[in-house]
């Protein structure tokens, strides 16, 4: 299976101003992700797409690809994946004559995943046959979706999922099952999928790749870039 890694770097980021270049624990934050990935030796392909020229010279200087620069259109702050990969795809298809099985999604706000993660993710969607793969972490007990609550219009707290009166929450972790959130360390989807009539990053058959919290900070705002760096510090060794 031919997959394409796609590294996603927009220039403009309002939450932390450079962050893909931005030094995180000493090398800026874009090269962690093209590291992993050069590294997992399952990507026949990498490039990153931005539309930031100092993004991409850099890129070029960790031995990434990038083959093009992305339109303006498509880097704006509601800009959807989907368009970017769509871009892409067509891009090296109609340009370099080139069209991949699968293409994988790299994010440089997930500076804590691993080659292996990279390598057990494309291993998972080749074996399994779903369209796409996701990376997940375990949702924690007191944010499990079965015991947080919504306010309906009168005002009264109840669960958020059967609106059921509170009394009714699991209150033992035990008893819990468990709950899954998508983490953004990596989408890997069939090329298929996103030129389907009902185009997508998913497809319908979705197959979840489990990753440890400790691999799952993703960089959204100080508060989370404090925490990575605090992970990657050498008491915290990365295994």
């Amino acid at each position: 299976m031919k997959v394409l890694g796609i590294v996603t770097a927009r220039g403009g980021s309002k939450g932390i101003p450079g962050k893909n270049l931005k030094l995180l624990a000493g090398k800026p934050l874009l090269a962690y992700t093209i590291e992993a990935a050069r590294t997992s030796g399952v990507l026949d392909r990498l490039i990153l797409s931005t539309e930031d020229q100092a993004i991409a010279d850099a890129a070029r200087s960790m031995w990434c690809d990038v083959p093009f620069l992305r339109p303006a259109e498509l880097a704006q702050d509601d800009t959807p994946h989907l368009p970017v990969i769509q871009h892409a795809v067509r891009w090296m298809d109609t340009r370099a004559g080139y069209r991949p099985d699968a293409v994988m999604i790299l994010q440089p706000t997930s500076p804590l995943r691993l080659a292996a993660d990279i390598a057990a993710a494309a291993a998972l969607l080749d074996e399994s046959g779903a369209d796409s793969v996701l990376s997940v972490s375990a949702v924690p007990a007191h944010s499990h979706p079965m015991r947080t609550l919504r306010i309906d219009a009168s005002g009264r707290a109840v669960l958020f999922a059967t609106g059921e009166p509170v009394r009714n929450r699991i209150n033992r972790r035990q008893d819990l099952p468990e709950a899954w959130a998508m983490n953004g360390a990596i989408y890997a989807c069939r090329t298929p999928v996103l030129f389907a009539p009902e185009p997508s990053l998913y497809g319908d058959h979705v197959v979840a790749y489990k990753m440890p919290a400790d691999r799952s900070i993703s960089i959204d705002d100080m508060d989370d870039w404090a925490a990575a760096e605090r992970a990657l510090q050498p008491s915290s060794p990365r295994k």
